[in-house]
């Protein structure tokens, strides 16, 4: 068996999801903006720590081909789908009914076990990522050498790569929210809540019909 991964091919693959992450925010990205501009970018990073623990579970079950019958069931793809999609509406409606509360103080903040557990169910519930996993990886893999070492190679620096982005993220958010603060607490909550129903509407018009991947 050949030793592993070349350092030509690990560039290539650092290369190629540096350039994953060059595009508009997606709906992990919007949820922490939200969040640190709600609570703040150290209190976010219990989202982030919700959200790379679900990339765990997902590429795990790209590594064991459940990629494979999540893509070939349309009804699990929707199904998933759209309860990620609900889920999102229902955390920006919270958000924005917070604004209304008597006084326009601020309303108490979330615990960090809800704040993870945001994170974790908004990665968990966009079936993309599955198959996105199970599409990549494979491009950077060499047969001939040991498998489970390049997968966990290729998965932790996905995972790094992605937790730096949604930080980068999470500090622009919260670099906002203190401009906005001056203005009022009924503007960052609105904002919040539109951001996070922004993100159900792109994962709503994400093309993820099984077809696209047999």
């Amino acid at each position: 068996r050949r030793a592993g991964m070349t350092v030509e091919t690990y560039l290539l693959y650092l290369a190629a999801v540096a350039v994953i992450f060059a595009t508009p925010p997606d709906t992990s990205q919007l949820l922490i903006v939200s969040n640190a501009m709600k609570h703040g970018l150290r209190r976010s990073l219990w989202v982030i720590a919700g959200d790379l623990s679900a990339n765990v579970l997902q590429m795990t079950a790209a590594a064991f081909g459940l990629a494979a019958i999540i893509a070939t069931s349309a009804v699990a793809f929707s199904w998933i789908k759209w309860m990620g999609v609900a889920y999102l509406v229902w955390i920006g409606v919270q958000m924005m009914r917070s604004c209304s509360k008597p006084g326009g103080t601020a309303a108490p903040r979330a615990g960090l076990v809800r704040l993870f557990r945001m994170g974790f169910v908004t990665s968990m519930t966009n079936p993309f990522a599955v198959v996105f996993f199970a599409a990549l990886f494979p491009q950077f893999i060499t047969p001939e050498a040991a498998i489970l070492p390049q997968l966990l190679i290729l998965g932790a620096t996905y995972l790094l790569v992605d937790g730096l982005t949604l930080v980068a993220w999470g500090w622009a958010g919260d670099r906002v929210a203190a401009r906005l603060a001056r203005v009022s607490i009924k503007a960052i909550n609105r904002l919040c809540g539109g951001l996070m129903i922004g993100a159900a509407i792109l994962l709503g018009l994400k093309d993820m019909s099984p077809q696209r991947y047999r």
